[in-house]
């Protein structure tokens, strides 16, 4: 369960301060790595949270338990500044950590989440409508924690809760059955339905009558009336098809995709048990629950259900059908109060034993004159997105790699515009709006994808060279890491690391620590390159080629856990 590199430390650690602390108080939270490597590579601050019961100043505790600090992989402990431990490793120990690490599919990540299954609620587009940038940073979160969560030995539920239900539908059918236009629908389908619902509502301005033929029309549809659920099933396919689309050119795949629909049958029951348990009452004809500081409607007094209701039955549906440890749901900052109250209700209900998580995420902010295909001006669609991230890549590829063949330039172009749009979002905190720069988003310099896809592309470059005859014909050998310049330590040690990151960034759902830490990677190792030979390394080539596989299978393995395509060529 704990990474390899810290193993030798945290044993140390633990029977040092078994005498100290029975429980072993803070012996994991207090190692950290340091942030500069004159001080070391890890840092352990316990003395600072014991000394207190000990009775003794910070500083003389830790000069204390330095020295009972042993273990052949555990080089040099320092005591600095009032409290603080440094340690150092061995450097044979750090190689035959990443040669380990780097020679199994997963590179070392520990399988925290074995036996456990969590379900992750992401993307949720709401049918009869393109998606648009507003699903971006929910699918693209959702996703990597998905492939983290995954990769850390979870079971893991990927399910797009899609908006597949309500009073949306009743406009949608009158405006079909009124103003449809055959031909449009039979070219774009989705965008004659975006069209249609658009008309409804400039007509409804004008003409309220409208208004109650669709409450007359969702009233029939909600009755099973044969005609109004035919129609609804032609949306939700034409719909379907639409999202699927994106997603494959996303690399995006779910376990489940039910809709509000799928629960529109338990609610009745949830509203039921609610009041019979004390937590809803009926007020004005409106079922309702009472919280600290303010009211939710669960059923409005005309009988329709809020959403609070249909994510109850929700809960009690995933509870019976998988059991599940941990629910995500990956929902902007505008829905904070609402998984506030459905965690409230569930808990109080009784309706899931899972920990219950809100990844709430700030909103997409595009520089101002900045536009892209729209509808009614207002609403930009994924897809313009992820092509307008192509064009851009494309006319760097051909300025770049005139010499490659077209369909090579396009796939690259495709990998890297794609890419830079996702990498963009996941390499921000997600708590913090995110602003498009299209220069930046696609440069070869900084943290972007370009950045990364390159690095790993330099790394199979050299690989590729040492393997021509001419070459020496030389494949890497992960056993021969050897030491021998302080770049190659820097390096080594972020490869260490990265099982540790990969493990902080899922506890923390946080897809922008792993992003980071990849970036520093790709930094260490283009240092690394620029100062160190490899294929004309001499005795040391080796282990510089050694050193090279294991930080390309490093990135190779981080991308692919953000929903990069990594490329071998750019």
């Amino acid at each position: 369960m704990i990474p390899a590199l810290l193993q030798p430390i945290l044993d140390a650690v633990a029977a040092t301060v078994a005498p100290l602390s029975p429980d072993g108080l803070g012996e994991v939270e207090s190692v950290a790595p340091t942030g500069n490597p004159a001080h070391g590579d890890y840092q352990w601050n316990f003395a600072f949270r014991i000394a207190k019961a000990q009775r003794m100043n910070p500083r003389a505790l830790a000069e204390r338990l330095a020295p009972l600090l042993q273990h052949p992989a555990i080089t040099k402990v320092e005591v600095a500044g009032p409290g603080f431990i440094n340690l150092t490793l061995d450097d044979a120990w750090i190689a035959r950590t990443v040669a380990a690490q780097v020679a199994e599919p997963n590179v070392g990540i520990a399988p925290e989440g074995a036996g456990r299954t969590v379900i992750i609620d992401f993307s949720s587009p709401n049918v009869a409508k393109r998606m648009h940038i507003g699903h971006m940073r929910s699918t693209h979160i959702g996703d990597a924690l998905v492939r983290m969560h995954r990769a850390s030995g979870w079971n893991v539920v990927g399910d797009n809760h899609i908006g597949d239900w309500g009073t949306q539908f009743g406009k949608l059918i009158v405006a079909y059955r009124s103003w449809l236009d055959p031909e449009a629908f039979e070219a774009d389908p989705i965008g004659e339905l975006e069209r249609l619902y658009v008309e409804f509502g400039r007509r409804a301005k004008e003409d309220p009558a409208l208004g109650d033929a669709a409450r007359a029309e969702i009233a029939k549809l909600q009755k099973g009336d044969p005609e109004n659920t035919a129609l609804w099933r032609q949306f939700l396919a034409i719909s379907m098809a639409e999202f699927e689309a994106v997603y494959r050119r996303l690399g995006i795949r779910f376990d489940e995709v039910l809709g509000e629909s799928a629960y529109r049958d338990l609610t009745d029951q949830v509203v039921t048990d609610l009041l019979a348990a004390g937590i809803a009452e009926v007020s004005e004809g409106a079922t309702i629950v009472r919280f600290e500081h303010d009211v939710a409607i669960f059923r409005k007094k005309d009988g329709a259900d809020n959403y609070g209701t249909s994510d109850i039955a929700c809960l009690r549906y995933r509870e019976a059908r998988w059991h599940p440890a941990r629910i995500v749901y990956v929902v902007d900052m505008r829905q904070q109060r609402h998984f506030q109250q459905v965690f409230e209700v569930g808990r109080r209900l009784g309706a899931t034993d899972a920990e219950l998580v809100h990844v709430w995420f700030g909103m997409l902010v595009l520089p101002e004159g900045v536009k892209m295909g729209t509808r009614e001006g207002n609403v930009i669609r994924l897809v313009d997105l992820l092509d307008e991230s192509v064009r851009r890549a494309r006319a760097v590829v051909d300025a770049k790699s005139p010499n490659l063949d077209e369909a090579e330039r396009a796939a690259i172009a495709e990998a890297v515009g794609v890419g830079a749009v996702r990498y963009a979002d996941l390499s921000q905190n997600p708590q913090t709006n995110v602003t498009f720069d299209w220069d930046r988003m696609l440069s070869l310099e900084g943290n972007t994808a370009p950045y990364l896809l390159y690095s790993h592309a330099r790394c199979a470059s050299v690989l590729a060279k040492a393997l021509r005859p001419e070459e020496g014909g030389e494949a890497p050998d992960l056993g021969a890491i050897v030491i021998g310049h302080p770049l190659e330590r820097e390096l080594l040690l972020a490869l260490a690391r990265y099982p540790e990151m990969v493990a902080a960034a899922t506890r923390g759902f946080r897809p922008n620590q792993l992003a980071e830490h990849l970036f520093e990677v790709a930094n260490r190792f283009n240092r690394f390159y620029h100062d160190c030979p490899v294929l004309k390394g001499g005795e040391a080539r080796a282990s510089r080629l050694a050193l090279v596989e294991a930080t390309r299978r490093v990135l190779r393995h981080g991308m692919e856990l953000l929903g990069l395509s990594v490329l071998d060529r750019m």
